[in-house]
């Protein structure tokens, strides 16, 4: 028997309808095969893949590898076919489960390719693999009618909810410090780069833009979780997040991100708003199936608190960890990654590096280049555990030289939003002997107490 009224079971179980998670599997398949597509257009796989000669590796993935030579265009391929499985809801377990395994594989080739939102597509494709989306609207459900789903317990659009509201909330929490709210940094600089657009570009080169734009930013992470769920406020709020999501996406340069989280907050609007959408525009589909029956939802029931329990828990758990390491987290990007600490900062940097044979006291000057791409090299620079990285890259290599015992020391610097450079590593510490781990990294220089320049400052330097 169906259950129908909430009374019957918990209310984590009542049945909603399944059409917004359907346009939500379709949306986000779509985006995902864009996503993919992107690398074949740009020419990103031979870029990221193909012309290095090292990688910088995630602490514990040491072993991942790009495959050699087409191997690789084989995998993206595969990618774009997953993506398009999830989005028709074509064997869809089998495409959700594939695009993940492949997509974390390449992104867990070189940490210099880290984006907030490979992080948020990687969370995503493990909560659909347990979530039957191709129940409504998919290849699947007209291929085996009986499995279709018209509705599905409330608890799957809770989870996905739980997942988006998350990034915006710790996003705000992040935003809530001095860099941010007092000197409306990193967005001063951003800004004053766009001081030639057409319309806006004057109003965006004033003292008080990025300040407003710094102070609203927040208030937008920390307020618009609680606007959506109401339901008073909900239309208002979804203009709102359109608004905010596509402004970001003209003004910076944050890839797709935007676009994943206007699809997300599609879930926080009532769960039939798709089907009252095409109601309106004269198209009316026929409901698939039934509601899950109770012996479903009670089978349910047993596991899904503890495996909910347990991966939000870590959700939870993991962007507050920065709290365990000294100094600013910014600077040491200790506890920054899978964070979603968005928009945050601007960081240049520059290292050199020195090679000195223990036992003779013969000294090389290395340059990274020589090692990995310009790429590569911009982005290590500025990130502390990377250089240590390379350092172990350049030691390896000069002891295959020949070099016994080589030491090899840093030369790094980095600024901040916009404080002057400085040195990011203990010019003293012998990279080679260190080794990557959760353990604080002592041999990281504190960050001087340099207010970064403001928004004005910046553009006064322009003109």
């Amino acid at each position: 028997m169906a259950i129908e009224p909430a009374s019957t079971t918990r209310s984590w179980l009542r049945p909603v309808d399944a059409a917004s998670l359907a346009a939500f599997r379709i949306g986000f398949g779509a985006l995902l095969l864009v996503a993919t597509l992107r690398y074949f257009a740009h020419g990103w796989i031979a870029e990221y893949f193909l012309l290095p000669t090292h990688f910088f590796k995630y602490w514990g993935f040491e072993w991942v590898r790009p495959f050699p030579g087409a191997w690789m265009y084989v995998h993206f391929g595969l990618m774009a076919l997953s993506a398009l499985g999830i989005a028709f809801g074509y064997r869809y377990r089998l495409s959700v489960v594939s695009f993940g395994l492949l997509f974390c594989y390449q992104h867990l080739i070189d940490e210099t390719n880290y984006l907030n939102h490979y992080y948020l597509v990687a969370c995503l494709c493990l909560l659909l693999a347990c979530l039957p989306l191709s129940s409504v609207w998919s290849l699947d459900a007209r291929r085996e009618p009986n499995c279709g789903r018209a509705r599905l317990p409330a608890w799957m659009l809770w989870a996905l909810r739980a997942q988006f509201a998350l990034v915006y909330v710790f996003g705000g929490l992040a935003k809530l410090n001095r860099d941010w709210l007092v000197d409306a940094q990193p967005l001063g600089i951003w800004l004053a780069r766009h001081q030639d657009l057409p319309w806006v570009g004057g109003w965006l080169a004033r003292p008080g833009a990025a300040q407003l734009m710094s102070w609203a930013g927040a208030l937008f992470d920390l307020s618009i979780v609680p606007l959506l769920l109401m339901r008073r406020t909900r239309p208002y709020a979804y203009v709102l997040v359109v608004a905010f999501h596509l402004t970001t996406a003209r003004l910076f340069s944050i890839g797709l991100f935007p676009y994943f989280m206007l699809c997300g907050s599609l879930l926080f609007l009532a769960p039939d708003w798709p089907r009252r959408l095409l109601a309106g525009l004269g198209i009316r589909l026929r409901a698939a199936g039934d509601a899950v029956s109770a012996a479903e939802a009670r089978a349910s029931e047993r596991w899904l608190r503890p495996a909910l329990g347990a991966y939000f828990a870590l959700q939870l758990v993991v962007p507050l960890r920065h709290w365990a390491y000294p100094g600013n987290m910014l600077w040491t990007e200790q506890g920054f990654r899978f964070s979603w600490n968005v928009m945050l900062m601007e960081k240049d940097g520059a290292v050199d590096f020195r090679v000195v044979e223990r036992g003779t006291g013969q000294t090389f000057h290395v340059s990274p280049r020589d090692y990995f791409t310009a790429y590569q090299t911009a982005m290590m620079a500025p990130q502390a555990d990377l250089v240590l990285q390379a350092a172990q890259v350049v030691a390896r290599d000069y002891r295959a030289r020949g070099v016994r015992e080589p030491a090899v020391y840093a030369d790094a610097f980095a600024s901040l939003n916009g404080r002057p450079m400085q040195r990011l590593i203990d010019p003293r510490v012998d990279l080679a002997q260190e080794r990557d781990g959760l353990a604080a990294k002592t041999w990281i220089l504190p960050l001087k107490s340099d207010s970064p320049a403001r928004g004005a400052e910046l553009t006064e330097n322009l003109e």
